[in-house]
């Protein structure tokens, strides 16, 4: 059975997302920019200058320097802007970006993009994160992310231009090292972090990962707990943020697309993760992935 610690990396293990990138380039002059209302997810590098960022219903705008880092887990109603102040920010244009120059003395310098965070697991594991992250450039607990900034800013400055490619994956391991930062050092996080480090909790998350192939009915949930059927679900509900149904359907949908990735036939997925007949299990992988199980496989 997993234990508490090494639970948490297993969820940040499978954490899968996909980073792409929209901007790079730099802003001068008197400007905002925002994707708030495309309903994606989004991360803004700093890599020369500085910006204010202004979040909707924040009364504090956030200095961004040169080293700095935000991460949008929902749509904001947020924007970037040369402006200090919210309401300053909101009448500037928005303007198209130039060139990169690390020579420059004014502006700002971005590398900006978007996050696809896939559905199930993955969307239960960010449900509980917050809504805005930040890296600070003198964060001392930042190290690694703070290299790895480091060869964003090299490659920001190849001839004749960056690789978007190298650029994308770069950026995906960025928020990987900020979000295991994020789980260390904020005790309040929610959902299935906070299933993981909780003591009633962590041991039954652990052997629904385990044998995702049991029947687990609510009654044999609870007793992994040692509470009443109604207690339980009301606790795993209000901790989690959704229901054990729909965390163990998350984990059992998981655990099928890795053993159909391996080119497991329907049939023997269907029975490894708790469905009695082919036609139930593939009537929920579909619903939860969009996608026949068979054609999964033959992706």
């Amino acid at each position: 059975m997993i234990s508490s610690s090494p639970l948490v990396d297993w969820l940040l293990e499978n954490l899968e997302l996909d980073a792409s990138l929209f901007h790079v380039g730099r802003y001068c002059g008197q400007w905002h920019a925002s994707t708030h209302g495309l309903e994606r997810a989004s991360f803004h590098v700093i890599v020369h200058g500085h910006c204010w960022l202004h979040i909707a219903g924040v009364a504090e705008s956030q200095r961004l320097e040169a080293g700095d880092a935000v991460f949008l887990l929902r749509d904001l109603d947020y924007r970037l802007s040369s402006a200090e102040q919210a309401d300053a920010a909101q009448q500037l244009p928005r303007m198209a970006m130039t060139a990169l120059d690390k020579q420059a003395e004014d502006g700002v310098g971005l590398v900006c993009g978007f996050f696809h965070f896939k559905s199930g697991l993955s969307s239960l594991i960010i449900d509980g994160l917050p809504n805005c992250i930040i890296l600070r450039a003198g964060d001392p607990s930042s190290a690694a992310a703070r290299a790895l900034f480091e060869l964003i800013l090299d490659e920001c400055q190849r001839l004749p231009a960056p690789s978007t490619a190298l650029l994308e994956r770069l950026s995906h391991l960025l928020f990987l090292y900020v979000l295991r930062q994020q789980v260390a050092d904020n005790p309040h996080l929610g959902g299935m972090v906070a299933l993981a480090r909780h003591p009633d909790f962590a041991a039954l998350l652990g052997q629904l990962i385990d044998h995702p192939e049991q029947p687990w009915p609510l009654e044999s949930m609870a007793a992994c707990t040692g509470l009443s059927r109604s207690a339980f679900f009301k606790r795993f509900s209000d901790l989690a943020g959704q229901s054990p149904g729909q965390v163990l359907l998350a984990l059992r949908i998981r655990h099928a697309c890795q053993l159909l990735k391996a080119n497991n036939t329907v049939e023997h997925v269907s029975a490894a993760v708790g469905y009695q007949s082919v036609a139930a299990f593939t009537r929920a992988f579909a619903k939860a992935m969009g996608i026949q199980p068979g054609a999964y496989r033959k992706q």
